[in-house]
């Protein structure tokens, strides 16, 4: 039988193969959309299905004939890496039927150059995931980085989109360098760059903390955490949104694989400190991407800004699977995996679906700001009640799939015993009480979003003009939606899947709390206990019985009328709560967070604007600073090219008397 890491480097060459047969016929919409990319669909469904099949399997590996020479590429497909290339092949499939539909002739690049650029990220991805030397996996980090780039800056003629793409290179190259420079320490001096070497180094103290500090830096730069975390905002408005999907929804976790391929794969053991770090970095990431969420004005920035939230809570989960494997409670460490694992298949889910239902919008209005929407789900009622389902899951509501691995986290914070560090104890309460603000925050922005985009009266008069998505992005919504659904109501059966996960990273399984498939019990039911399937009973049995009361009681008795008006018949668009409204009242708590502009108009202006600027003060104080510095020392280092031989000879000249003068 072929194996299932030969499947899937075959789903590799596949995605390259046709992305290569793009640049067939470069300018055919038709060709690339209708044929190509569901081609690429049902490749990523078969990656799925294969990285399902095979997460209980045992480690399989694989040596190319590529590469240089005595460096060839090593592969190796375990439980960690089948299920985030899991992940990918569920993601991608949707994202990529949406994309058969949503792609134009007037995107700035050719749609066959776009088709390149899409299955090479998706291919080098995969790689990422199997990747087991440093030098392969550094080769597909690199090309990872460049092909999202391509992606990002394809309406490259807005000197804005090449901005932000330019931004998002330069953070992915300082992350890179220190990736680089873990794996350097990581092989411990030995020269052996396979991952399967640097397993068997067992490094001291010092090494191992230093090792990890630069993993998080590195991986933590492609995630997105604070202060590594300003072009995330910035390249998802820029780049198309299928691409910004796929970037939120799956080049972010790959960062997350990374982290915890380094912690608890190639690192011998892990130290308590690390796991506080992990843990704080993780909240204040979280809390200050929903503080941003809450008062943007941009879709595409809101939902960025939403991802950093969604990202920090992960690593939060990292940080106390590092705490409680330090201290050999192997149990609460497995269940704080599995909400960690969770929530990033679930973030994948209803990230993309978010992000993909703002393309359909962009596309139908050729509006971004939210201040210009409204009244959508009258116009466009298929995305609408398609990405309400994806705006609950975010919210973290039941049943859907975002309450369970938030759940799951929140019980992993309560139940953590006494551990021996004091301060510990202390900040553990703190840090639960940090993260139930964060999803409170994020209700409150999705209520914002979804209220202001498809609710209420629309805010222009060429939205009348809006139509519905197509059916290749109706699928494509669906799909995500079907699995923010199925996520939601299954846990028990995902949270049995992911226990061969934790078996391989942290010892243990949770196979109690897959016990039942209706109720899910961390460690027993008599001290918490979830039923996602009867709370879905108990709503829809709520709705039919209301219908049934509404429709015996006053069917027929019923008279409609105008709604009063508060004595004003005149009611405007203008009347109704604007983006800027709904994030007052946290704009005015978290000032401090920000950096306010406002442009007040003159008592004279026949038309008088109010306007207000929100920016991120570590833009200025951390950035801005460097790139002052970084242009004074090349304007230093400019002045030594003169034009002129003489200097440049005169250059060499003392160059090779300070060389003598050394060597002697």
């Amino acid at each position: 039988m072929i194996s299932a890491l030969t499947l899937v480097v075959a789903a590799i060459l596949a995605w390259l193969v046709i992305g290569a047969l793009g640049l067939l016929r470069a300018r055919s919409i038709r060709y690339v959309g209708r044929i190509l990319f569901p081609i690429g669909a049902i490749i990523a469904l078969a990656l799925a299905a294969v990285a399902l099949l095979s997460l209980g399997d045992p480690a399989q590996i694989m040596v190319l004939p590529l590469g240089l020479p005595g460096l060839p590429f090593h592969l190796r497909l375990d439980a960690l890496s089948a299920f985030f290339l899991l992940l990918l092949g569920s993601a991608a499939a949707g994202i990529s039927l949406f994309s058969a539909g949503y792609f134009r002739a007037s995107e700035g690049t050719a749609p066959g150059l776009i088709c390149l650029q899409y299955h090479v990220f998706l291919a080098v991805m995969a790689l990422v995931m199997v990747a087991d030397d440093a030098y392969l996996f550094m080769v597909a980090w690199e090309t990872m980085a460049l092909a999202s780039f391509f992606l990002v800056t394809t309406d490259h003629r807005i000197p804005e989109i090449r901005r932000a793409g330019f931004l998002y290179l330069l953070i992915a190259h300082v992350g890179a360098i220190a990736i680089l420079l873990c794996f350097g320490v990581l092989q411990g001096g030995i020269g052996d760059y396979t991952f399967g070497s640097m397993r068997s180094v067992t490094l001291a103290s010092g090494w191992a903390s230093t090792a990890f500090l630069l993993a998080l830096f590195g991986f933590g730069a492609k995630a997105g955490l604070l202060p590594l975390h300003v072009w995330l905002p910035e390249a998802h408005p820029a780049a198309p949104s299928p691409v910004s999907a796929l970037m939120s929804g799956v080049m972010l976790k790959t960062a997350i694989y990374g982290m915890l391929r380094v912690t608890f794969d190639l690192l011998n053991g892990q130290l308590w400190w690390w796991g506080v770090t992990a843990m704080v970095l993780g909240l204040l990431t979280a809390l200050y991407g929903v503080i941003f969420a809450a008062v943007q004005t941009d879709m595409k920035r809101l939902l960025a800004y939403s991802s950093i939230e969604n990202i920090g809570i992960i690593v939060v989960g990292i940080g106390l699977t590092i705490l409680f494997k330090s201290y050999g409670k192997t149990l609460l460490a497995a269940i704080t995996l599995t909400a960690t694992l969770y929530h990033a298949l679930n973030h994948a889910f209803f990230k993309s679906l978010l992000f993909l239902a703002t393309g359909s919008v962009l596309h139908a209005t050729k509006e971004r700001s939210l201040g210009r929407l409204g009244g959508l789900i009258h116009r466009m009622p298929w995305v609408a009640w398609l990405a309400l389902i994806g705006t609950l899951s975010m919210a973290g509501l039941p049943p859907l799939n975002g309450f369970v691995s938030e759940w799951l986290l929140l019980q992993a914070f309560l139940f953590t015993p006494s551990l021996p560090q004091s301060f510990v104890n202390m900040l553990v309460p703190i840090a639960a009480a940090a993260l139930v603000l964060a999803v409170a925050l994020a209700a409150y922005v999705m209520v914002k979003f979804y209220g202001v985009v498809f609710l209420g009266r629309p805010r222009e008069p060429n939205l009348v003009y809006a139509r519905d998505a197509g059916l290749f992005e109706r699928i494509g919504l669906a799909w995500f939606a079907l699995g923010c659904i199925a996520l939601g109501i299954f846990p028990s059966y995902v949270i049995t899947v992911l226990d061969s996960i934790n078996a391989q990273v942290v010892g243990s399984t949770v196979g109690r709390v897959g016990s039942s498939w209706w109720l899910l019990a961390p460690l027993n039911a008599d001290r918490a206990s979830y039923s996602p399937v009867i709370v879905l009973a108990v709503i829809v049995g709520v709705v039919l019985l209301t219908i049934q009361i509404v429709h015996r009681q006053y069917h027929g008795r019923l008279r409609q009328g105008p709604a009063w008006d508060c004595g004003f018949p005149a009611q405007t668009p203008r009347m109704q709560d604007t983006a800027e409204g709904f994030g007052q009242p946290i704009r005015q708590v978290f000032e401090q967070f920000f950096r306010v502009e406002r442009t007040l108009p003159s008592p004279f202006d026949a038309e008088p604007r109010y306007k207000i600027t929100i920016d991120d003060r570590l833009w200025y104080w951390l950035y801005v600073p460097v790139a002052r510095a970084a242009e004074a020392m090349a304007r230093m280092v400019g002045r030594l090219q003169q034009g002129r031989i003489s200097v440049y000879l005169t250059y060499s000249f003392f160059t090779l008397l300070a060389l003598l003068f050394f060597v002697q």
